[in-house]
């Protein structure tokens, strides 16, 4: 299983700065409940979708989030093929991770 957050990551990121950790981790969250909703969502257009994805792995990546950056990654590929029944199959894993990475922080 890949590593939810990658602290020492995160922690070259932001300086060894815990008060700047602590916010870049506030915003990426913010993030996560801005973007998920819409990346998750089948009626939205899969180019949509895409860019959705792609914002939040790119977020994830940032702040160490291994398994979010790469369900993302893998689901922003799906929907540029397009594959959305493997996008929407993702979706869910995708779900579970943010919960089980937003509740570290």
């Amino acid at each position: 299983m890949e590593t939810l957050l990658d602290r020492a990551h995160l922690m070259r990121q932001t300086f060894d700065d815990d008060d700047l950790a602590r916010e870049v981790l506030a915003l990426f969250a913010g993030q996560c409940e801005r973007l998920l909703p819409g990346l998750v969502d089948p009626a939205l257009a899969p180019h949509a979708r895409a860019d959705l994805a792609h914002t939040l792995k790119g977020s994830a990546l940032g702040v160490g989030a291994v398994r979010v950056a790469d369900l993302a990654g893998r689901i922003e590929a799906a929907l540029r093929a397009p594959d959305a029944a493997t996008a929407d199959g993702l979706a869910p894993a995708l779900a579970e991770a943010v919960r089980e990475t937003l509740a570290l922080i």
